[in-house]
């Protein structure tokens, strides 16, 4: 079954509605992929909801289009959006964020390396670590945030350097023009430069554009900022690289783990508001993160957009360098005592089960709020490896409520907790 990437609707569709690539990526937003049906005109592009194509003749597919597990016409839409928002070439999607994760470490062979943030998704640790490690891939865990950490983890079996920025849960930043700096000049697998790898997850293309900053291949669990409404399950993979981009897709096609095209229009309605959301989300997180560092039962408060005080964060510099905005994420620990002098890891329970606005629920990027405890619910995969969570650890992700209620919201958790 053909590889190839075939045109799709509204690719020739006329010059007035294409791209214009000097459009500020709120623009592009709206527009990438969203081009007026070529059929009919509608402003709504149609999903192709079909498994199979009929064909003009034996082996003459229409437009290139013989399967759906292979091409679909919304999924493509999806794949250009993404691609072209990431500022790339190639656009690959996959029915979920962990889907897109075991195809791109599928390019590392038993006995090459995978050097891997030392701050993860749990999801993405017990992959790596009860996966892809028993089957002789090299997996090592570096403070990405360290040059010097980076450069003697370098060697001659690295074939892929993989990291979140900024991370999950702690929020670090990594500088990903140093690292993509640093492979270059590096020599790994293959007596090739390893491959940078940025999951761009908690920035999305509308606060980062990895790509432009050197990196190899950006990547999203499209279930979070891109969709946008907690309402579907996806994976996008964006790289410059047309080797690249051809393996994976071979990889996709022979893997079969494809997002559905309704799941494909979900992202790709939710694309339309990214950029709008993004300010939202980063306006509401930074008015939460001061609020709680200004509160004296609080230990600690991660916040990119923390700038001042005792809870500034310490790559505030980088976080004003490399992202448009600081983004919608705050994690942070509550103090032990209370009302009921509780330890901390108790006041966090407590209080994520004490606010009404906030929802406790994993997954992030939606346009409601939500509250967990990594340590129990998204990373219990790292309890016990050097990726350890703290148990008082919470994680917010902000929506785009009112910042007032969101504040107020947390402030009577926490005066109950």
């Amino acid at each position: 079954m053909s590889q190839a990437q075939p045109e799709g609707p509204g690719r020739s569709f006329a010059k007035r509605y294409e791209v214009d690539e000097g459009w500020q990526l709120d623009t592009l937003a709206v527009h990438a992929g969203q081009e007026p049906d070529e059929l009919t005109g509608a402003v709504a592009p149609p999903i192709y909801q079909t498994s199979t194509y009929a064909q003009d003749g034996v082996g003459d597919p229409r437009g290139g289009f013989e399967y759906a597990r292979t091409q679909n016409p919304t999924r493509a839409r999806l794949e250009r959006a993404v691609a072209t928002l990431e500022g790339a070439e190639h656009g690959i999607a996959f029915a979920s964020g962990s889907a897109a994760t075991v195809t791109i470490a599928e390019l590392a062979a038993p006995d090459e390396e995978i050097l891997v943030g030392d701050d993860v998704y749990g999801g993405t640790f017990r992959y790596f670590d009860k996966v892809l490690r028993p089957r002789g891939v090299r997996i090592r865990f570096v403070d990405m945030t360290s040059r010097d950490a980076l450069t003697e983890a370098l060697s001659e079996r690295t074939r892929l350097v993989w990291f979140e920025t900024p991370t999950n849960p702690w929020l670090k930043l990594v500088d990903i023009a140093r690292v993509a700096e640093a492979a270059r000049e590096s020599s790994g697998a293959r007596g090739e430069h390893p491959i940078v790898v940025v999951d761009n997850t908690f920035a999305s293309p509308a606060i980062q554009r990895p790509i432009e900053l050197g990196a190899d291949i950006a990547f999203h669990s499209a279930t979070k900022y891109l969709a946008g409404h907690s309402d579907t399950v996806n994976g996008v993979v964006a790289t410059g690289r047309a080797e690249l981009a051809e393996r994976l897709r071979f990889l996709q096609n022979a893997m079969g783990a494809v997002p559905g095209p309704f799941d494909c229009f979900l992202v790709l309605r939710g694309l339309r508001t990214l950029a709008l959301r993004a300010e939202r989300h980063a306006q509401n997180a930074m008015a939460v993160a001061s609020m709680l560092a200004e509160r004296d039962d609080v230990e600690l408060v991660r916040y990119p957009g923390l700038t001042e005080g005792r809870h500034a964060h310490p790559q505030a510099e980088l976080a004003r360098n490399q992202m448009r905005v600081a983004g919608g994420m705050v994690s942070f620990i509550p103090a032990a005592g209370g009302h009921h002098g509780r330890d901390a890891a108790e006041r966090a329970i407590a209080l994520c089960e004490a606010t009404r606005v906030f929802a406790l629920a994993e997954s992030l990027g939606g346009v409601e709020s939500l509250i967990e405890v990594p340590a129990v619910m998204t990373h219990a995969s790292v309890a016990g490896s050097p990726l350890q969570v703290p148990d008082a650890l919470v994680r917010l992700s902000c929506g785009i409520e009112a910042a007032d209620d969101l504040i107020a919201d947390l402030r009577q958790a926490l005066d109950q907790a």
